[in-house]
């Protein structure tokens, strides 16, 4: 990777005010951002939200298309995903507009790698219809050259259709096991009405629907892992884990937030340290919620790792910061990379981009998660593989 490209170290620091990465060839990360809509994005360059000192230009000195700039300023990172991106299906000129802005100019000499852009978007007529059916949607930016080696195949899952999931299964190829990455919007739980996507019926609440997707996720995971998969969940959660990840206060009111927390705790995490639960402020409204899933039943717990907090066991930081308030007067942690426990000791950095004007047009900001896999040297021989 050419040193022009990326800022030395000393300025990439300066770009963010969490933990600057630094730039790999042969590890995978994986950056995550709400966009809360794609076309502020696509329609002007993204370093429009940027303070003059933090751009970085091209060699030609004019500005990039915006999710260049973006991949440009973090290094080419493997892949990108993109929640909320609010783009109608029936809209092909958006999608088309995003594909391109993910291109490499081809009369760019200086050899900046390409990338290709995967789509999820809502297809369910009776939740997912309102502002001209310019809701939710996920993307997953690959790199090209990532997606010719690894990469076998990009797909959404079979139990949604609001446009929240998208799944990029990956070959074991030069000492990196197969994986399965989750591009995920979960559901925000709330009291609206939640209907069958097939009939319109109503079929509960918002809240009943999102604990009815972590069983779906969950067991989907759970069947990828029997297969040998390692599992990558990456997205907006739209969980704060505990009072460490909200400022000033976690949410504990409505109590079914409680539920909802506790649910995501008990199916795909279980593993949160001693310092950190201790430092939850809400244990009786937890302890009152639906049982964990027996260790032993078809529910049991993933027991995935939350890459920050296993990093950076008490350490402050943030993803959402709502517009309408000064930026860090309110704010929580819901957005996540978690990984299989199998992963674990590859976690090599994980953490996000907390200023205002890396949130840019967005009311979340990115975040980012490195997985550092050595190469394997050689084939393993008959004894070792037994």
């Amino acid at each position: 990777m050419s040193g022009t490209i990326s800022p030395p170290p000393s300025k990439r620091r300066k770009l963010s005010g969490s933990e600057a990465i630094t730039p790999y060839t042969d590890d995978l990360t994986v950056y995550s951002w709400n966009v809360n809509g794609i076309q502020p994005i696509l329609q002007r360059p993204i370093t429009a939200f940027f303070r003059s000192q933090q751009l970085e230009k091209p060699h030609d000195g004019n500005l990039k298309a915006s999710l260049r700039d973006f991949l440009r300023r973090h290094n080419w990172p493997s892949l990108l995903f993109l929640q909320e991106v609010k783009i109608s299906p029936d809209d092909t000129s958006s999608i088309r507009s995003l594909e391109k802005a993910v291109r490499a100019d081809p009369r760019n000499s200086t050899g900046e790698p390409d990338y290709v852009a995967h789509l999820c978007l809502p297809s369910d007529k009776h939740n997912a219809r309102g502002f001209g059916r310019r809701v939710y949607g996920v993307c997953s930016i690959i790199r090209t050259d990532f997606a010719e080696k690894y990469v076998a195949r990009v797909r959404p899952v079979e139990w949604d259709t609001e446009g929240r999931y998208l799944v990029t299964e990956t070959r074991a190829v030069d000492g990196k096991p197969k994986l399965a990455l989750f591009n995920v919007y979960m559901v925000n739980g709330t009291d609206n009405a939640y209907r069958n996507p097939l009939t319109g019926e109503m079929a509960g609440t918002r809240h009943d629907r999102k604990l009815q997707a972590h069983k779906l996720l969950a067991a989907e995971c759970r069947d990828l892992q029997v297969e040998g998969f390692g599992i990558v969940i990456a997205g907006d959660i739209n969980i704060a884990r505990t009072a460490l990840d909200g400022f000033p206060h976690l949410r504990t009111f409505p109590r079914q937030h409680c539920i909802n927390r506790a649910d995501f705790e008990a199916r795909f995490l279980s593993r949160p340290s001693a310092s950190v639960s201790d430092l939850d402020s809400t244990p009786t409204a937890e302890a009152n919620a639906e049982p964990a899933p027996d260790e032993k039943s078809e529910d049991a717990a993933l027991g995935m790792i939350d890459t920050f907090r296993h990093l950076h066991l008490d350490k402050k930081g943030y993803t959402y910061y709502p517009r309408g308030k000064a930026f860090g007067e309110s704010c929580d942690r819901v957005d996540m990379v978690i990984v299989s426990d199998s992963l674990e000791h590859y976690i090599a950095e994980a953490g996000m981009h907390e200023t205002p004007g890396d949130r840019g047009p967005s009311d979340h900001v990115p975040l980012y998660a490195r997985l550092a896999f050595k190469k394997a040297s050689r084939k393993p021989t008959e004894i070792e593989q037994a």
